[in-house]
């Protein structure tokens, strides 16, 4: 009887030891990625199917590094990031040098991105000559003020630019520096908060210019097409899990950017995450009509020196 049960002992232990293997090998199994974000409420989705265990549910270890836009680039050239979440436009500059295309469009800004001025600033024709805090050249910010500007047959030139990042541009607005701020939620909320610092003259409402989408190297998405579905996929899982369980949800991506549950809630009221439905119309014509528009202001601005072929910029094929 003693030996029996030493068998049973033994061959239950076996069977821990495989099962600890099985687990082991499938955890090894899953492919790292590393992804660069910014504090922009509309990647919330992404910190969300990071901090829920949905990426490595369905096989991806990913690595979220907060990244501010400018920073991104060189850090993807230096191959420290094998993905990022950017705006449209932006995979017009960054593939002169890097070969990045998008895989999923994540948001679009409904009134999240906007100018800020002073009171007395109630046109963009009052601009000129202002002095505008606003990220660099090749950011998000810079762009949507030169697109706003040429929409009012403006450019650049008419205004002076005192560079620095989105969230810096709304505090020192807040602390009656600049006569104008480009910036974009959750900072422009810091604003909208104050209307003694001024008012929001526009926004994506009226531009409707603002999009973003998750790019990742060509090279990588060749080497590993599974974990390029399994990014997709998380995105959508993620999407899913705000439907079903908002108030954890939004305490969950709100806690990254040091907001409550509420309050991220509340800047999401300004932009629309895209669902299946809305990336099959932004591969199958929204991307390309866009790009063209922006690569029309960017060499207009001389914020590129040529433009690469915009079906260089993206593959739609993950998206099922």
């Amino acid at each position: 009887m003693a030996h029996i049960k030493k068998q049973l002992k033994l061959a239950g232990c076996a069977l821990a030891l495989l099962g600890g293997l099985s687990y082991t090998a499938q955890a090894s199994a899953n492919t790292a990625v590393a992804i660069g974000i910014s504090g922009w409420t509309g990647f919330g989705p992404l910190v969300l199917a990071d901090k829920a265990g949905i990426f490595k549910k369905n096989g991806v270890d990913a690595d979220i590094k907060m990244i501010p836009q400018k920073d991104r680039l060189l850090s993807i050239a230096s191959g420290s990031l094998q993905c990022a979440a950017t705006t449209i436009e932006t995979y017009i500059p960054w593939n002169l040098r890097v070969h990045l295309k998008q895989i999923v469009m994540l948001d679009k800004s409904y009134g999240a991105d906007g100018i800020a001025t002073r009171s007395d600033i109630k046109s963009f024709k009052d601009l000129k000559g202002k002095t505008v805090g606003v990220d660099a050249k090749g950011t998000t910010s810079y762009f949507t003020l030169a697109w706003m500007l040429t929409k009012n047959g403006m450019t650049m030139k008419d205004v002076q630019i005192n560079t620095m990042s989105p969230s810096a541009a709304a505090q020192a607005f807040v602390a009656g520096q600049n006569d104008a701020a480009v910036t974009y939620e959750p900072y422009l909320s810091q604003i909208r908060k104050d209307p003694k610092a001024g008012h929001i003259l526009a926004t994506t409402l009226q531009y409707p210019m603002v999009m973003d989408s998750l790019g990742c190297q060509s090279d990588w998405l060749k080497e590993h097409p599974k974990a390029a579905k399994a990014l997709v996929k998380s995105y959508f899982d993620a999407l899913k899990m705000i439907q079903d369980q908002p108030k954890k949800s939004y305490a969950i991506m709100g806690s990254v950017v040091k907001q409550t549950g509420p309050e991220f809630a509340a800047s999401a009221k300004y932009l629309r995450w895209q669902n299946k439905a809305d990336n099959r119309q932004f591969f199958h014509g929204v991307l390309q009509n866009f790009s063209k528009q922006a690569g029309k202001i960017m060499l207009e601005e001389g914020i590129v020196p040529k433009l690469p072929k915009i079906e260089d910029i993206y593959d739609g094929q993950f998206v099922q």
